[in-house]
């Protein structure tokens, strides 16, 4: 029996609800689907300026990706619309069942570790508001390492390094595709969480673990896992 892998959580929408940003646009866009156009810009932009070699803290993007799609539609946007994002987006409440689905895996002696492109002031107070920083042995930021926001193979590279793991000893828990990707091309395990919007994609590497929400995904590791010492 295989020892156990470090788990690696992405944090924005894996652990934390998006909706708890979605009263700022509708405030400001009133149109119930502008939320998650900015969430997916977001993710496009970041990525483009990473295959670009261009670095841009992600909270930096996240406000004018705001402004672009103000501007798209003759919106104006002040300086207090982007600070309450800010701090809406470093307050999302968790997913209802990350708490204890966190601590049940940590229980059965799975380490636990995140990394976001979340700055790691943004993610310290997001998992603190949740209540559930305490269960992880340690949190990364590219931000604070390569610089390179996920899927750039080099964050997940810079991880293993840190942990002293081969990339096959470490699962990454994710709700994006695009991030399983990543973790799989570096030689990670995956695990996909199916929260909504998100579905598996059937070309390029696929998960390890696929379930509807983090419980589902910890009962599939700690039933692989259970004779591991």
């Amino acid at each position: 029996m295989p020892e156990r892998p470090a788990i690696v959580f992405d944090v924005n929408e894996t652990l934390m609800n998006l909706d708890g940003i979605r009263p700022t646009f509708d405030r400001i866009f009133s149109d119930p689907a502008a939320m998650r156009l900015w969430f997916a810009n977001l993710i496009t932009y970041s990525e483009a300026l990473t295959l670009s070699g261009v670095y841009v803290p992600f909270t930096d993007i996240g406000g004018a990706v705001l402004r672009m799609l103000a501007a798209t539609r003759d919106v104006s946007i002040t300086d207090a619309d982007g600070a309450e994002l800010t701090d809406r987006f470093a307050t999302m409440p968790p997913h209802p069942e990350v708490p204890a689905a966190l601590r049940r895996l940590r229980d059965r002696g799975f380490r636990l570790f995140t990394l976001t492109d979340n700055t790691l002031e943004i993610a310290a107070r997001q998992l603190e508001h949740a209540g559930v920083i305490d269960v992880f042995e340690r949190r990364f930021s590219v931000d604070e390492t390569v610089k390179r926001h996920k899927p750039a193979q080099e964050a997940y590279h810079a991880v293993a390094t840190a942990l002293q793991l081969n990339p096959g000893d470490i699962c990454l828990v994710a709700c994006h595709v695009w991030d399983t990707i990543g973790a799989k091309s570096a030689g990670w395990q995956a695990g996909l969480i199916l929260r909504e919007g998100n579905a598996p994609l059937d070309v390029g590497p696929q998960p390890d673990y696929i379930g509807k929400d983090l419980d589902a995904i910890a009962d599939q590791l700690i039933e692989r896992y259970a004779g591991a010492s």
